[in-house]
């Protein structure tokens, strides 16, 4: 599927919501207390979302 010029496969989308999934998890680590490992999982998210990213 391709939009705004960027070639989007099953692969891609899948990476983007592996980061979504793991940013519900920092913010239910958050309304937990447990911020150290909010952090952790933010930071996964992020290496997911820029996975996402280089993949395009």
């Amino acid at each position: 599927m391709d939009i705004g010029g960027l070639h989007f496969t099953f692969f891609n989308i899948a990476v983007f919501a592996v980061a979504l999934f793991l940013l519900a998890g920092v913010y239910s680590f958050i309304r937990q207390g447990l911020k150290g490992a909010a952090l952790i999982v933010l930071f996964l998210a992020g290496l997911a979302f820029a996975g996402g990213v280089m993949w395009l």
